[in-house]
């Protein structure tokens, strides 16, 4: 039962924090710790790997164009001009991550380095507001630089969908352009994620009493939490309402750092 809890109870905050911008790995790291709800890393990549079938599913039609262009080789319609796009926006994040993901995994387990990072997420996702939508067309050079962002996103606390769609809306993409290409570009670094992680930490998983039955159950809840949440943060790129998830991330990152340093 205390397991099952634990799913249940980190389901709800990945299904309902990995598609809004502010960070599901900062929050199910701050959970585990104020919870004491010790699991391994794989699993938290496992919950991941159940918000991402969310994205096939919301982006059916795209990812169906997509594969159709990449079987085709043909990279000149619409959405086959996607496939190299996301080859150069997920090279970033694959070369931060294996160079740097072990350091920044151990560095990110207290919540204070965590709650900082919110706040800096908060930050980026404000200054969107700024931005002036001015085209449909991402090209190489943006691709890359928001590649980098999802890079960066590595670090628990910076939100991957925040980052990514505020750098997009900062450079002038069009809002509909920058939610779409943002999550397409969410596939491969979570399986890659959940590739890497898979390998080093299979044993861990199997170490920690998590069984079968609550690894699913953990991976629906998050699978329908996700789908809500996903729909939620498009009505309010829609209504032009983005940035003020800022303000959630400020007000917990500051009241994390108040709470840990004891200032009151």
């Amino acid at each position: 039962m205390e397991q099952l809890i634990k799913t249940i109870v980190l389901g709800i905050i990945q299904g309902l924090t990995e598609w809004l911008p502010i960070s599901s790995t900062g929050h199910l790291k701050l959970a585990e710790y104020f919870l004491d709800l010790k699991v391994p890393i794989l699993f938290d990549v496992i919950l991941h790997l159940g918000t991402l079938i969310v994205v096939f599913f919301f982006f059916r039609k795209e990812v169906k164009k997509i594969l159709s262009a990449l079987i085709h080789l043909d990279f000149k319609t619409e959405y086959g001009k996607f496939v190299p796009l996301i080859i150069v926006g997920t090279t970033p994040a694959a070369v931060i991550g294996l160079a740097f993901g072990d350091q920044i995994e151990a560095a990110f387990q207290s919540p204070v380095p965590i709650a900082s990072m919110f706040v800096i997420c908060g930050i980026l996702v404000y200054s969107a507001k700024t931005g002036i939508e001015r085209t449909g067309n991402i090209s190489y050079s943006v691709a890359l630089i928001i590649g980098i962002a999802q890079g960066i996103a590595i670090i628990p606390g910076i939100s991957r969908s925040g980052v990514t769609i505020a750098i997009a809306l900062l450079l002038g993409i069009k809002r509909e352009k920058a939610f779409k290409f943002s999550f397409l570009l969410s596939i491969p670094a979570i399986v890659g994620a959940f590739g890497l992680t898979l390998h080093k930490q299979f044993n861990e998983l199997a170490a920690s009493g998590l069984g079968w039955s609550e690894i699913i159950i953990g991976m629906l809840i998050a699978m329908v939490v996700g789908y809500f949440a996903l729909k939620l943060l498009w009505k309010t790129l829609d209504k032009k309402k983005f940035h003020l998830f800022a303000f959630y991330l400020w007000l917990i990152g500051m009241a994390i750092i108040v709470l840990s340093l004891g200032l009151f």
